[in-house]
Formats: C-alpha cells, structure tokens, sequence
C-alpha cells in the first residue's frame, strides 16, 4: 500500500510533557490500563478512564480504542483530539482543537479551535480567559444553532457541521476534488490557520492544502508577542518590530520585542528629542487611557508627541487614542484605514549609533579641558538644579496635570476614572452575557478589560436622575475620590445617553450573603468578626474621612463584596444620589433594602449618616447569627431576628444565638451589645460609626443597651 512520505502526527498523548527518555515503553499493563513506562517505578497514565480495558486496538479510521470485557469502547482517542481530526472523527460540542507550538514540537501552542455549546466554531488564542467575541479572530457566526452542533470530516473531504437533529446548519467546505485514492484531515497549525489538507495515495507527493480559515494569515490574535505585529511576506507570515525596538529573541521573534533604549522620564522629557514614526494598515487590541475626537493625523501625531506619557497612538475614524506600551495582537489589515504613531527618541529613530569618539589630545590640553570640564560642570549643576525645580513645577501645572485631569463633556474628571464608550463595555462584557448579580441600583455584569486580561464588574445603572450630566459627573467624581482597603475601587464609568454604567474592580468571592445565607460551610467566629470589623472601618471611612461625607443608604450583606484573601469591601456606596426618588426596593422616596432600612426613612426624618449605622447593625447581627434578619424556616419566635436576639438577650441565652459555636460568652455580650446599640429606634442613641469600630476593637466601653420594642414595626413596615 502507498505511504505518505513523511509521518504526519494526528494526535498526541500527554503532549505538555514530551521529554521522554529513550527506554520510555507504552504498555498496556495486567491492570487493564494504557501507560508510558519510564522506570521500574514512574508511569505516566494515557488513558483517563476508571475502569480496566480488556483490550486495545487500532482501527483503520485511526482511532485508537480501548475496549471492556464486553468488547464496548470505554475510552478513544477521537474523544479527545489535540490539533487535528480525520475523517469520520466528529468535533462534538464543547471539545476542541489545540495548535502545537511547531511542526516539530507538539506541545500545546498557542491557538484553538472551539465548537461551543451554543453551535458556533470559534478559534481563540489559548492563553485568554475569558474567550469573549472581542478576542476571537474566526467564527462561523452560528451561536444560534442550539446545543449539540459537531463539526464533521467526510471520506470525500466535505467538512461541514450538523446540529442534533442529523441537519446541515453550515459546510465549511464541500466535496473535494483530489482523484484516485486519497485521505483528508483537518488540522489547527502552529500559526493558528485551521487547514483542510488531502493526500493522493495513488501519487507520490505530500500534502495539499484544500481550504483554510481564516483567508487573512495575519487574522490570528497573538501570532506575534509584545510591541510586535504580523505582517505577510511572500504569502507568509513573519513578526515585525515596531520602530524603536529589537526582537526579544530573534530565534524566536512570536515572543515579541523590547526598546533598544528606556524613554526619558517626564520631568526631564523634551519633544526635540523625540520623533512619531508612522504605521499603516495595523491594527492593535485596544486601551487608550485618552481619547480625542474629530481630530486629524496630523494633530493625533502632535497630541501624541507633546505628552510625555504618551508612549504610542490609533488613529482611524478619526478618532486618536493615546495608548501606554506595551502594545499587542499587532496584526496587518489589507482593508485597514488605521494609522500608527509610535514615539521613538531621535538618537534610535535611525537604528545606528550616533555617538562619535573624541579626537586624540595631549597631555597639556587635556589637562586645560579637564579643568574646563570642572568648572563648566559645577556652573551646569547649579544651572541644573535651578531648572530642574522650575522644570518640575511647570511639568506639574502643564503636562502631569493634563494626564491626571481627563476632559470630558466640558467637565473635569480625575484621570484614575477612566471614561469608557458604550461599546468598549459591550465588548468587555461580550454583550453583558455573564450576570453576576442585581441590587437596587441595578444589574451587575462580569468582564474583562483587554489590556492585561483585568477582570471587572461593570454595573448599569437605571432610573438614573434627570438633573444632566453634570451633576452625575459630580457624584461620580466624589465616588472616585474616596480610596479605602474597605471600599471597592471605582475603575471608570460610562456616560452615553442613556447608557449609564459604572466599571469596579472584579471581586472574585462573591457576596458576605453567599457565606451568610448560601453557602454550606459556616465561617468561623473569627472570620466573622474580622469581616464586621472590615465593614465598619468602611463605613466610617465613608462618614468622616472623605473629603465630601457618603450616606451609602443600602448597606446589606449582598453590598459587602468579599476579595480574593476575604477580606470585606462594602461597594455602591454614594449611588442613592444618583438615582430617582422611585428607585428603591421599599416605599417611594425611601432607600435602601426591606429589613435593613432606619426607622427615620418611614417617619419623615432628616436622613443622617446615622442610617448606616442602624443598617451596619442589623447586618452585625445577622454575621453573628449566620442567618437573614427575617426568616421563615425558624420557629415563630425566631423569625424576626432582632426581636429573638433581643429575647436572648434579656434572658441571657445568647449561646442559642452561635448554635452551639464555642464562642467566650462575655465576647458574645459585648459583640451583641455593639449590635443592639447599633438598631436602637432614636438616631441619637445610636453611636457613630467611629465609636463602633472602637468597640470592636476593644477600645471603648461597650454600656448595656436600652431596651427597644419597635424592631419589629420597623422590620415588617
């Protein structure tokens, strides 16, 4: 039978660890299983199944299987492809094929292609999480097919994809037109082109490329590291370097490139010194820290140029966007109307060194131009110091200012708030796919910012005040300002008609609700009490350390966001001025969340930063007791929290309280007495957010608390 002339590799086991030694043997061992034996000691399983196979073989498709004592297939190969398949081996839904890093090299490389569960074939770069539509660069636009959709590879070499039904929703390529005996296989190759090959076996000749996808070599994201970009050369592709820069490694130019020289910094920066080279037809993933519109290249080039932190800029449409190195997913676009500034001092601008060595001098004359060198050094210096500390505050008032200070709409903003489009949050929410949650002042999505893969949570506001934008500028100005270990950090906002949106940072444990209420592992005493402390230095850091006082106005278990080493972080703070009167969970005019509200909200009452605190008390107690302040799951004397606590409370059984926890019970006292004071009915009882937190650390006083009978008015009104 004919033989292709070269071996062809269609899958791979265990391909992130191919450094085998030369005795390494595949085994199928007395135990039923499928191994690499290394030694005597060291096996490296192939197969991933529990059960013991009674057999193995391979089958003329090129499957290889293994089979039960009853001769079923209990694992195989076409299950779980690495970089290709071969006729008749489907790609089921949410299976995948990963490139390998080289022709030679058949570890994971970094490209692959995804039949989702929502029926569409998508190729992604691998080292991107999440795989948003913003990062795919080839998709067959078919998320509408449902579930189960596969791709398949016929013997005549027609590749197409069916849904669950048995129909054709899509053929990617119909029958092939290669003569006499011939084999097909599909493969994701190293450079991210998924490609439909076939072979004559009747012929001695080698593979033929029958279609690819996508058309564009230059369409896969990442194909060239940082600061680099994808261009085509004689029907190929190869990684440039921007102007400026030297490949990292020029054995392997995908891992990007480096300046040859660091820029100056601000306070000593000169425009003459620096020059704007310029790139057609590129485009780049996209993070502008400014945006300027309606402009011109000419005055993207100069904007660019004049700010000493402008490291590269976008122009198209025009639009220029200031972007920070490094830049990347650098590719060449034939139908690109984009233009490239990159800033580049003049002394590298050429790629030559400029430095000329001094002509020879004797020893009379260089000791006279020692001496001139010292004097002259000495007069440079002090001249140097005076400019220096006029230098710095002109940088201050005129460059660091502009960078600090965004315009937008006529209003400054801090520059730490950075003012996103309506479609840049589109894109880094996929379409506000992924839901984390909803609260009075709206929903809450999960996403991600495409320079330096930070995750967020952007939050769409509604019903937000009709006083114009300018007031809304105000209060998110004031929200931006405040910077607390205790706070979620405000990243930016978007003000686009009617598009409001706020972006925080991603907080990866969830809500204190979820631990609370949700979750089947009670946290600890301690944890709990950390967590309360937390919260409080929050709030009071909000009530008396900002430079404008924040009534947050909805402080509950769902508003306190847990970080990645659990410590708490209260997040909506100040958004009730942002919102309409009708905006609220409870009664018209009243803020805030049903069991958490003070009773001052349904009397009328001037509303002081003693609300939060009456707030901050309830959900005390609901930390202490691991449980909702109202709940119907507990005996009828339980069911309102603060009315049981306060009965424990007079009848000295707060251990009924921890359910048994083994807690100091003096601890328990006082920690329910900070809680009781926190609720009480009169505002003016209540302590101050300040005093709380002494309490909890032990610092003051905790007295006995008044005795209360309005709890349950107020929780049920």
């Amino acid at each position: 039978m004919p033989r292709i002339k070269q071996k062809t590799v269609v899958w791979t086991a265990n391909r992130d660890n191919l450094t085998l030694p030369s005795d390494a043997a595949l085994i199928f061992n007395t135990d039923g299983r499928l191994i690499v034996q290394l030694n005597q000691s060291q096996q490296i399983p192939v197969s991933n199944v529990n059960q013991s196979a009674s057999s193995a073989s391979m089958l003329d498709s090129g499957n290889f299987v293994l089979y039960d004592s009853e001769s079923k297939i209990i694992w195989q190969t076409f299950a779980s492809p690495t970089d290709t398949i071969v006729e008749g081996q489907p790609l089921l839904a949410d299976r995948r094929l990963v490139s390998s890093i080289s022709e030679t090299n058949h570890s994971r490389g970094i490209f692959e292609l995804i039949m989702q569960d929502d029926g569409n074939l998508v190729m992604y770069p691998t080292d991107l999480s999440p795989r948003i539509s913003a990062y795919a660069y080839w998709s067959t636009f078919t998320s509408l097919a449902g579930n189960n959709v596969s791709l398949h590879l016929d013997a005549d070499g027609q590749l197409y994809m069916l849904n669950s039904t048995g129909f054709v929703i899509k053929t990617l390529r119909n029958r092939g037109t290669v003569s006499g005996n011939s084999i097909h296989r599909a493969t994701v190759d190293a450079d991210g082109i998924f490609r439909l090959y076939s072979h004559n076996l009747d012929q001695n000749s080698d593979w033929s490329i029958e279609w690819k996808a996508p058309e564009n070599i230059c369409d896969p994201i990442g194909f060239c590291g940082l600061n680099s970009y994808c261009t085509i050369i004689n029907q190929g592709s190869e990684c440039a370097c921007l102007p400026g820069f030297d490949f990292i490694d020029r054995g392997q130019k995908n891992l990007g490139c480096r300046r040859n020289s660091t820029l100056d910094d601000c306070i000593s920066f000169e425009k003459s010194n620096f020059t704007m080279h310029e790139l057609d037809n590129l485009s780049w993933e996209d993070g502008p820290y400014s945006t300027l519109a309606s402009s011109t290249s000419i005055q993207c080039r100069d904007w660019c140029l004049e700010d000493c932190y402008c490291e590269a800029a976008i122009y198209n449409n025009k639009e220029c966007r200031k972007q920070k190195l490094p830049l990347r997913f650098g590719r060449f676009r034939q139908d690109g109307q984009i233009t490239t500034f990159v800033k580049v001092s003049i002394g590298e601008s050429g790629g030559e060194d400029r430095r000329l060595e001094p002509p020879p001098t004797s020893t009379k004359n260089r000791n006279k131009l020692q001496i001139g060198i010292l004097v002259g050094g000495v007069i440079c210096l002090a001249l140097g110091l005076i400019g220096l500390a006029i230098s710095s505050i002109l940088t201050l008032r005129y460059r660091v200012s502009p960078y600090r200070e965004l315009s937008d709409g006529g209003l400054v903003l801090d520059a730490a708030l950075r003012s996103f489009t309506y479609q840049e949050l589109v894109i880094a929410t996929n379409g506000f796919s992924e839901k984390l949650g909803r609260g009075a002042f709206g929903t809450v999505f999960k996403g991600a910012l495409l320079r330096g893969q930070t995750r967020i949570a952007v939050k769409k506001l509604e019903k937000v005040m009709a006083d114009g934008e300018v007031e809304f500028q105000n209060e998110i100005r004031s929200i931006g300002r405040t910077h607390h270990k205790n706070l979620v950090h405000l990243l930016g906002y978007c003000h686009d008609k009617s598009n409001i949106l706020l972006v925080y940072e991603f907080m990866k444990n969830g809500s204190l609700a979820d631990f609370l209420f949700n979750s089947a592992e009670k946290l600890s005493w301690g944890d709990r009490t950390g967590i309360a402390l937390d919260i409080a230095r929050g709030i009071q850091y909000l009530h008396e350390e900002c430079e404008t006082q924040i009534i947050h106005c909805d402080i509950n278990p769902k508003n306190i966001l847990m970080d990645e080493n659990w410590h708490a972080k209260i997040s909506d703070f100040g958004l009730a001025k942002l919102l309409m009167p009708d905006q609220s969970k409870t009664v018209t005019g009243i803020r805030g969340t049903r069991g958490y509200v003070a009773p001052e909200w349904y009397k009328n009452q001037a509303v002081t930063t003693k609300a939060d605190v009456y707030s901050f008390g309830i959900v005390f107690l609901e930390i202490i007791c691991c449980r909702r302040s109202v709940s119907m799951d507990v005996p009828g004397n339980e069911a309102i929290l603060v009315e049981w606590v306060y009965s424990c409370f007079e009848e000295n059984e707060l251990h009924k309280l921890v359910n048994g926890e083994e807690v100091d019970a003096e601890t328990l006292k006082m920690m329910v007495s900070v809680g009781l004071w926190c609720i009480q009915d009169e505002p003016s009882f209540r302590p101050s957010m300040k005093k709380v937190v002494l309490m909890l650390e032990g610092l003051a006083e905790i007295p006995i608390p008044p005795i209360s009978n309005s709890f349950s008015n107020v929780l049920v009104s």
